[in-house]
């Protein structure tokens, strides 16, 4: 009995070193993967440049502290995001709220079984089931008339869509909040709660509250986001959420400029095919997070549905990022395009911008002009200076060189729904179609509230690169 018992186990223990190994150390690994390259972004090498001022500060007055500091690779947007690339988002934004409400009335527009006919805990959305925009019947007309202004809301002779229900909803990890000491998960005790020693004993504490963004309808069906306080139980916890209105905001054109007639603008800049190429404006940092986390999802669902891998979220590039793109490898250069002037010998100007009082169109344009209607830098990045302005994802503070890191230096709050304006400040760079020279040196930095929307502001998108090549 004893001798059977003792092969039993020799088998047992034979069996668990399958593999191929024969009992090495061998490490599991993949097949040899390279990160496929995102459609119109430059590989920007990783490397160090001195952060900061190279020239007087026209803003403060004073040099802000420079320094040298180091940054890993990353992909940047090769221009910036333009009104047809934005017009995606808004489009597929409008089709899910469209198949959303017309799965109401027919069942067809959500996916209930997976391909083995197994129900899914929570029905998706038919993408490849088409919307019936002109040709529809009484019922999936009705849903769809939902989404556009209509009897008195309606002036135009068209139905326009009601940029208002355009609503984006996503979530995210608040990494910052899990890394901190005391929200760390006690494994002894299998519970995220601390554990407090009094009068010789040990006892749960229930006050490690954490703070999370939320998002929900109010009575009058208007959508609140709200910073809310909880005690931190699972790991659910530190997912925030939120809603965001994505539609450009086109009235920009009027508010940014008083006793000026831009109502053209206001009506086509964004709508009209002819602006296609040109940089989206009018939106805010907000709705600029909201798309980088779309195009994520776009990414991403795609290559896990095709059997592929996933890759580093697109994202809002740190204030560093974007200066060390904007040198183009040319460290303490006061331009991207590596020289002291605004003119080429030949006296033709490097980039839109507002040249002389009063004067927009020197440089070729009045207000923006298509994008990558300049040379690009060295990277290969074209209006790092001029034509609009671009959101990073830093927020502003007027020392922050004082005390960021010197590895992939970066300084990002996220404001709470009560905090004051002041701390909804994040670093905006480059310069734009209205702004004077200075503004267009690599080192300039100012600034723009996360919820405001400008006619001179745009973005683009970086992806952090995997690997160490």
């Amino acid at each position: 009995m004893k001798k059977l018992l003792f092969i039993s186990l020799i088998a047992v223990l034979l069996a668990s070193c399958g593999g191929g190994d024969n009992g090495e150390l061998v490490g599991v690994y993949s097949k040899s993967w390279k990160e496929p390259k995102p459609y119109g972004m430059l590989y920007i090498k990783r490397g160090s440049f001195t952060m900061g001022q190279n020239d007087q500060d026209a803003n403060w007055a004073m040099t802000s502290q420079s320094r040298t500091v180091s940054l890993d690779a990353f992909w940047m947007d090769e221009t910036e995001i333009t009104n047809g690339e934005y017009k995606q988002f808004v489009y597929w934004v409008r089709d899910s709220i469209a198949r959303e409400k017309l799965s109401a009335v027919d069942e067809s527009y959500k996916i209930s079984q997976d391909k083995k006919g197994n129900e899914l805990k929570t029905p998706v959305l038919n993408w490849k089931k088409k919307i019936p925009w002109t040709k529809a019947n009484e019922d999936l007309q009705s849903a769809l008339d939902s989404m556009f202004y209509m009897d008195e809301d309606a002036i135009d002779f068209e139905r326009q869509l009601n940029g208002n229900i355009l609503m984006y909803k996503y979530g995210w990890v608040d990494y910052v909040q899990a890394a901190k000491k005391e929200n760390k998960f006690d494994v002894l005790r299998g519970s995220y709660n601390r554990s407090t020693a009094g009068l010789g004993k040990t006892k749960d504490s229930a006050d490690v509250m954490i703070r999370k963004d939320t998002s929900y309808t109010n009575e009058e069906g208007h959508i609140i986001n709200q910073t809310v306080y909880r005690e931190l139980k699972k790991r659910s916890d530190f997912i925030s959420v939120k809603r965001v209105n994505i539609y450009p905001d086109t009235l920009c054109w009027i508010r940014d400029f008083t006793y000026a007639y831009n109502e053209p603008y206001m009506k086509l800049y964004f709508a009209h095919p002819g602006y296609g190429e040109y940089p989206v404006v009018g939106v805010s940092w907000e709705q600029a997070q909201a798309f980088c986390h779309w195009r994520s999802y776009l990414f991403n669902s795609y290559q896990v549905s095709h059997k592929g891998v996933r890759v580093q979220d697109y994202r809002l590039p740190t204030e560093a990022e974007w200066e060390y793109a904007a040198r183009g490898d040319k460290d303490l250069s006061m331009y991207p395009w590596g020289g002291n002037y605004i003119r080429t010998a030949k006296g033709c100007f490097l980039a839109n911008f507002k040249p002389q009082r009063g004067n927009y169109t020197d440089d070729g344009y009045l207000i923006t002009a298509r994008v990558a209607s300049y040379p690009p830098n060295e990277f290969g990045l074209y209006d790092m200076a001029g034509n609009v302005a671009e959101w990073t994802s830093s927020a502003y503070h007027e020392s922050n060189y004082s005390f960021v890191h010197d590895m992939n230096p970066n300084y990002e709050y996220n404001a709470k729904s009560s905090d004051p304006d002041v701390l909804r400040r994040k670093v905006i760079r480059g310069g734009s179609w209205k702004d004077v020279g200075i503004f267009l040196q690599c080192g300039v930095r100012t600034y723009e509230y996360q919820n405001e929307n400008r006619s001179f502001l745009g973005f683009r998108c970086v992806r952090s690169y995997i690997g160490m090549d």
